[in-house]
């Protein structure tokens, strides 16, 4: 396998986990927080990963042919993920696999197009961001299970 197919491979597979720990911290907000403006930031910040890559040099579907799940040695579970101690702790879960993905997305897409790396940065601070102000509400969820 040549170097831009592992390039590719490791910018689909952290392309899917920014957006799936999104998912996840966004659903928190829609459904036990009922916050409508740190859910839509959340679903905004998932939409721009997705416009990010779109505007990539190499095409979208360059990633899913890459795509190799069969020989993927990260696909079992770790017990770590199994670890889960209420929907505060799966908050957090998701929001630090969001931001170690888009720092791979931006390190590794430097490699592939520049100029897309910066705004994987710029999302990435705004994650921190979102998080930030996101914190003192996920309090509440301290004991729900």
């Amino acid at each position: 396998m040549n170097v831009d197919k592992k390039v590719l491979r490791i910018l689909d597979a952290n392309f899917n986990r920014s957006r799936e720990g999104l998912r996840v911290c966004e659903e928190i907000f829609r459904f036990f927080l009922s916050d409508p403006l740190i859910m839509r930031k959340l679903k905004q910040a998932r939409h721009e990963i997705t416009r990010i890559l779109k505007s990539a040099s190499f095409p979208r579907a360059s990633l899913l042919a890459a795509r190799d799940v069969g020989a993927d040695k990260g696909k079992s579970p770790s017990l770590l993920e199994n670890e889960r101690s209420g929907i505060l702790d799966l908050f957090s879960a998701n929001i630090e696999r969001t931001k170690e993905s888009l720092r791979v997305l931006e390190e590794f897409s430097k490699a592939l197009d520049p100029k897309i790396a910066f705004e994987f940065k710029k999302l990435r601070f705004e994650i921190y961001a979102i998080e930030k102000r996101a914190l003192p509400k996920l309090e509440s969820l301290r004991d729900c299970r």
